[in-house]
C-alpha cells in the first residue's frame, strides 16, 4: 500500500480509501465487516463515510452506514489504527434537521454528536462539509449561474464561513474532531475557506472530496493548483464513474444487482449516450496495455500530483480485491499519453 500526508498534518493516509456508501442498502453489516477486515489487512487505514449514508439517501436508511462502522470498531478494538472520515450533510434533505441551513453551530454540534455516538468513538479524524449551503455549481454542474435568491431555504441565507470555522475549531479544541475538510466544493469556496483560516488563525481545510475520474477531469481546471500549493489534497470519489469504468455496462449490459439496475434513476451522471464512445476508447487502451480496466482507471487517479487518496467502493469482495490491487499497477508514459489524447478529443464527457 502507498501512503501520503493528509494536507500538512502528520497523518499518513493510504492512497486507497475505503468507501462505505453501499453499506446498509446494497450491502449488509456482515458484508461491511468483511470489507473492512480485508481492506485493513491490505494496509488501508483510511475509511470514509457520511451521516446520510447509505446512498441513495432515504429517510428509512439514514445513518445506517455509520452504525455498521461503529459496530466493527467496537468489535475490533482497533480505533487507533483507522483514520476515520465522516461528513455532515448539506441542505436539501427534509428529514435531516429540517433540510435548511446545516452548518450553524447548533446543527454542526447535533450532527457531530450523533455521528460520534453511531461510530462508537470519541473523535473523528477528518470531519467534512458534504456540500455547500449556497447554490453553486457542484454534483456535475460545470457552469455557474448567479441568483442570490436561489438558495435551499429561499431566503438568500447560508452560514458565514468564519462562523463555520469558529464552530469547528471549538470541537477540535474539545478533541472531538482532529482535522476538517470540504466536499463537492468549488475553487471559490475552497479559496475563501483557506483565506479566512489564514487571516483569522482558524483551522484549515486539509482536503476536498470531489468527483474525479477518466470521464470527469474538471478538477484539473480550477482546483488542482490550489490543492498542490495550499496542501489541501483531493479525496477522489467515483474513480470508476459509478462502475462505468469497469466495463460492466458496455454494449448496454445491465448486470443484476448493479447500481444502474437498482438505482439507475438516481445515478444519471455517467449514464450518458455520448459517454459510451469515450468509455470504449479507454477500455481499448486498457486492453492494449494488458491492464484491468478498473485498475487502470483507479491508478490514473492515484498518480495525480494533487491527489491525497482515491475512494473506492465495492458491493462484492471480488470488486474490492480488484480495486485494491490497483496500487500495484504501473502505467507507462505511453499509456498515460494515450489516455490524455482521449481527454483532449473528448474532454469531460460526464462532468
Amino acid at each position: 500500500m502507498n501512503y501520503r500526508k493528509l494536507g500538512n498534518t502528520d497523518l499518513e493516509v493510504s492512497t486507497i480509501c475505503l468507501g462505505t456508501m453501499t453499506w446498509g442498502e446494497q450491502n449488509s453489516q456482515e458484508d461491511g465487516f468483511e470489507q473492512m477486515d480485508y481492506a485493513s489487512n491490505q494496509g488501508i487505514n483510511f475509511f470514509d463515510t457520511a451521516e446520510i449514508y447509505p446512498s441513495p439517501c432515504f429517510k428509512e436508511t439514514y445513518a445506517s452506514t455509520e452504525k455498521i462502522i461503529g459496530n466493527w470498531l467496537n468489535k475490533k478494538k482497533n480505533r487507533d489504527k483507522i483514520i476515520l472520515a465522516s461528513k455532515i450533510s448539506g441542505p436539501g434533505l427534509s428529514w435531516v434537521r429540517g433540510g435548511g441551513q446545516q452548518y450553524t453551530e447548533q446543527n454542526i454540534e447535533s450532527a457531530l454528536e450523533n455521528s460520534l455516538r453511531r461510530l462508537q468513538t470519541d473523535y473523528i479524524d477528518l470531519y467534512q462539509l458534504h456540500w455547500p449551503e449556497r447554490k453553486t455549481n457542484f454534483f456535475g454542474k460545470l457552469g455557474y449561474n448567479y441568483n442570490e435568491k436561489e438558495t435551499y431555504n429561499f431566503k438568500g441565507e447560508w452560514t458565514n464561513f468564519k462562523k463555520i470555522l469558529t464552530t469547528l475549531e471549538k470541537f477540535i479544541k474539545q478533541g472531538k474532531i482532529r482535522y476538517i475538510g470540504l466536499s463537492n466544493e468549488t475553487p471559490w469556496g475552497l479559496s475563501k475557506f483557506l483565506e479566512i483560516s489564514k487571516l483569522k488563525s482558524l483551522p484549515k481545510m486539509m482536503s476536498i472530496q470531489n468527483a474525479y475520474n477518466l470521464l470527469s477531469r474538471a478538477y484539473e481546471v480550477g482546483m488542482a493548483e490550489i490543492s498542490i500549493r495550499e496542501k489541501s489534497g483531493l479525496l477522489a470519489y467515483s474513480p470508476l464513474a459509478g462502475g462505468f469504468l469497469t466495463g460492466k455496462y458496455r454494449n448496454n449490459n445491465l448486470p443484476e444487482n448493479s447500481r444502474q439496475k437498482l438505482f439507475g434513476n438516481y445515478y444519471t451522471r455517467y449514464n450518458k449516450p455520448h459517454a459510451s464512445l469515450v468509455i470504449e476508447k479507454y477500455f481499448n487502451i486498457a486492453k492494449k496495455f494488458a491492464i484491468d480496466f478498473a485498475q487502470m482507471s483507479i491508478k490514473f487517479c492515484e498518480i495525480q500530483p494533487f491527489m491525497t487518496s482515491v475512494i473506492i467502493g465495492a458491493t462484492t469482495m471480488e470488486q474490492l480485491k480488484i480495486n485494491i490491487e490497483s496500487v500495484n499497477v504501473n502505467l507507462s508514459d505511453e499509456n498515460i499519453t494515450e489516455i490524455n489524447k482521449i481527454q483532449k478529443l473528448y474532454p469531460n464527457p460526464c462532468p
